[in-house]
Parts: C-alpha cells; sequence; structure tokens
C-alpha cells in the first residue's frame, strides 16, 4: 500500500486549490454558526459545564477537512481560520473571538499532520490530529474559559470529552467526509 505523501515540488496552491478552501470554509462557516444553537441549548441545562468540551469537535472540522482534501501544508490552519471568519462575519455571537478560537484550534490541528512531517493526510495524521487539537485547544481553556478553577477530576472529564468529541466530529466524520468525496469522484484519491 502506497501512502500519501506530499511532493515538496508541488507544495504551491493552484486556483483550484484556493477554491476548494474557500468552499470548505463557506460550508462549514455556516455549520459552525448552527452549531452554535446546540451549544447553547446544551448549556441552559445542567450540562452546562460540559457544553463546551461536548460540542467543540464540530467547531474543529474545517481545518482537518481542508488538509485531508487538499494535502498541503497549513491548509488545516487556513482552513480552519477562514471558517471561524466566515461564521464571526455571519454574526457569531462570540464575535472576534471566534477568530482567535479558529486561530488556536487550526493550530492544534495542524499540528497533528505536522509531527508527520506532512506525509500522511489520512488516519495517522487525522488520528494525532485529533490529539494536538485536543491537548493545544485544553491548554487554551484553561485559561481563557477558566477552566484552572476546576478540581482534578473535573478536568479530567472535560478532557476525555473534549477528545470524544474531536474524535468524533473532526476525526471520523471527517474521513468519511473524505471517503464519500473520493468515492463520487468530487476530489481525487
Amino acid at each position: 500500500m502506497q501512502l500519501p505523501t506530499v511532493n515538496p515540488h508541488k507544495q504551491y496552491w493552484t486556483v483550484h486549490d484556493v477554491i476548494l478552501l474557500s468552499l470548505i470554509a463557506i460550508f462549514f462557516g455556516l455549520i459552525y454558526q448552527g452549531w452554535n444553537y446546540v451549544y447553547y441549548l446544551l448549556a441552559a441545562t445542567p450540562l452546562k459545564p460540559y457544553a463546551n468540551d461536548l460540542t467543540l469537535g464540530v467547531w474543529l472540522m474545517a481545518g482537518p477537512a481542508s488538509a485531508l482534501l487538499l494535502k498541503k501544508r497549513n491548509a488545516c490552519l487556513i482552513g480552519e481560520l477562514l471558517a471561524a471568519i466566515l461564521e464571526m462575519f455571519i454574526f457569531s455571537s462570540w464575535g472576534v473571538a471566534t477568530i482567535i478560537s479558529g486561530l488556536i484550534q487550526g493550530l492544534g490541528s495542524e499540528c497533528g499532520f505536522a509531527l508527520t512531517g506532512y506525509h500522511h493526510f489520512d488516519n495517522r495524521g487525522l488520528f494525532l490530529s485529533t490529539i494536538t487539537a485536543t491537548l493545544i485547544t485544553f491548554g487554551w481553556d484553561l485559561f481563557q474559559s477558566g477552566y484552572l478553577h476546576y478540581p482534578l477530576h473535573m478536568l479530567i472529564t472535560l478532557l476525555l470529552l473534549r477528545f470524544i468529541s474531536i474524535g468524533i466530529f473532526a476525526g471520523i466524520t471527517v474521513a468519511a467526509i473524505q471517503k464519500l468525496l473520493i468515492k463520487t469522484k468530487v476530489v481525487a484519491a
């Protein structure tokens, strides 16, 4: 089995790449805006302390989808950031903080692919992306969202919920989207 690799001579971005990245960002930016209401629904229940971690995986889908479909360095970071910018412009309740979150989330996801030397735009890279995104976004929330005030057992629970959410949405679901798009010949394998 031949592994998908990055050809260092083909790291330039084509017009096709930019259009595909833009479409991914628009698609997920709209999903992100709608997903806010799922978060609000959970936050209005006794599950409020867990709402962020239970729903976070959806907000990290644009980056890994961009990386898997484009197979280019920084596609993950740029795709996530563009989706966050679009979400903000269509009246996200978090305003400019949405862009900061998109940057942190994109960076977290990008690190997983970077750890493979950008040679695994496959399940291995996606799994590492899930781990790095979980750790980096959790580190951010320790300070930004006040997680440092939670007891250790709560932090462990939140970290596990976050990993599961990111794994299901930004991992398994993104891999399924990639397979569907390859099967329908929308993108090349």
